[in-house]
């Protein structure tokens, strides 16, 4: 959901109740509930966030908003992101030069150049970031960690 105040992402999975809120001014991220979430906001799915990038206009938001199955392990889904969008913090381009604008321009078509290229995959059960030879040598509370906390 889009504010011009905030980003909120709300999660997909039954029960879940909790939304990331991402102010858009002061950059903070803060956990809220579905019902603070404003019924203006603008909606829209997304599969997951890639990250933030500070280029000259300030900070984006990189979503992911396609994605393709590209397999299975232990029957945990692996997902190839294969589209994204680069969204600004900023509402207005109106403090920046006209060279500031320009640089901005070419680092957003650099940016969409490294995303364009094949090698974004994720999952939302299985840890991709440890080897299988690594999970398998840690510990049982390491195990129960979320994936988040690993």
């Amino acid at each position: 959901h889009v504010t011009p105040e905030k980003f909120y992402v709300e999660a997909c999975d039954d029960g879940a109740d909790d939304v990331l809120a991402i102010d858009r001014v002061s950059t903070e991220v803060t956990l809220t509930v579905k019902k603070d979430v404003p019924p203006s906001a603008v909606t829209r799915p997304i599969f997951g966030i890639l990250g933030t990038i500070r280029l000259v206009a300030g900070t984006y938001l990189i979503v992911i908003t396609k994605k393709k199955k590209a397999g299975e392990i232990f029957s945990h889904a692996i997902w190839k992101a294969t589209d994204f969008d680069i969204l600004s913090y900023k509402k207005t381009m109106l403090h920046l030069t006209d060279i500031q604008l320009q640089d901005n321009k070419v680092f957003l078509s650099m940016l969409n150049h490294v995303l364009s290229v094949d090698g974004f995959y994720f999952s939302t059960t299985y840890d991709l970031t440890h080897t299988l030879q690594r999970l398998a040598n840690t510990s049982p509370e390491f195990q129960e960690m979320s994936l988040l906390e690993r």
